[in-house]
């Protein structure tokens, strides 16, 4: 699709222009065992450890640029931030040392270090991430917290489960839908509106790197993994095929779902099963 043609806007530029990076993506190993309740809680560490690094450094950088005129129509750190939330997670798992436990690893560090890159020379950039990683968060979580605490058996209270738990957003669709039109409101020249979508299918490939060194602990764990070891279909209901496929983001409310499993879905899938940090990545899904 010429995603110069199709629409000036920039949530109608991103969800064209990053289809590619959607539809060649196979579904992960990861996605196959989260679908079937199987897990290792190894992987499930390194996963989360990762989300916090990668919010930490988006976080850091918007604050730091919060007044540029790209990230200004953007900016929503009581309803969006993370970071707080993925911290009491892993204190949930590691334990009150959790901050000595952890450490980036060296996919993670490639991705953090692009944030930051752009945060300091080309702010405007941050969108692209920002697009990537958060309306996903808040478009798949309310179902998976949800399957989390049946299947996983995780505190009713809500522990293990922080990360999506939006509790500044009252309507998840109707936050998505301000969000779609502040994108919109991107006062950027064409040239640039193309940059940040490559910016996104960038991100979207330092995602997939992630996944493959997730994957590739799990291939040497000994660790038995955990979980139902059958579909969560029944669980999810009508949402059941959610984790491997995404609707077109910024499209209409009556947009099909495309089918993949994105690779932000991948990275954040593997954590599902035991703390349900998954997402299904679509601005316009309810």
């Amino acid at each position: 699709m010429d995603i110069q043609s199709s629409s000036a806007d920039l949530s109608e530029m991103l969800a064209a222009g990053t289809k590619e990076s959607h539809t060649k993506t196979e579904i992960s190993q990861l996605g196959r065992d989260f679908y079937r309740g199987i897990v290792k809680k190894d992987i499930l560490k390194k996963g989360i450890e990762a989300l916090y690094f990668i919010y930490s450094a988006m976080e850091d950088e918007l604050e730091r640029n919060k007044d540029h005129p790209y990230i200004a129509p953007i900016y929503f750190p009581t309803e969006l931030y993370r970071r707080e939330a993925l911290a009491k997670d892993l204190q949930y798992f590691y334990g009150a040392d959790w901050e000595s436990l952890i450490s980036p690893s060296a996919a993670t560090k490639l991705w953090v270090k692009r944030i930051h890159e752009v945060g300091k020379k080309d702010p405007g950039m941050l969108v692209a991430h920002c697009y990537v990683r958060y309306i996903g968060d808040l478009s798949g979580g309310h179902l998976l917290n949800n399957v989390a605490k049946k299947v996983l058996r995780l505190p009713s209270t809500g522990e293990g489960l922080k990360f999506y738990q939006f509790e500044g957003i009252t309507s998840h669709k109707g936050f998505k839908q301000l969000y779609r039109s502040k994108l919109n409101e991107v006062d950027a020249e064409m040239e640039t509106k193309m940059s940040i979508v490559e910016e996104a299918n960038r991100a979207y490939g330092y995602s997939l790197k992630v996944i493959a060194e997730l994957e590739e602990i799990g291939k040497s764990s000994k660790e038995e993994p955990v979980g139902l070891g059958h579909s969560h279909a029944g669980a999810m209901g009508d949402d059941a095929k959610c984790p491997f496929s995404a609707g077109t983001a910024g499209a209409g409310e009556n947009a099909n779902y495309v089918s993949h499993i994105s690779n932000q879905l991948a990275l954040a899938a593997l954590v599902a099963v035991l703390a349900g940090f998954t997402a299904w990545y679509a601005l316009r899904a309810p």
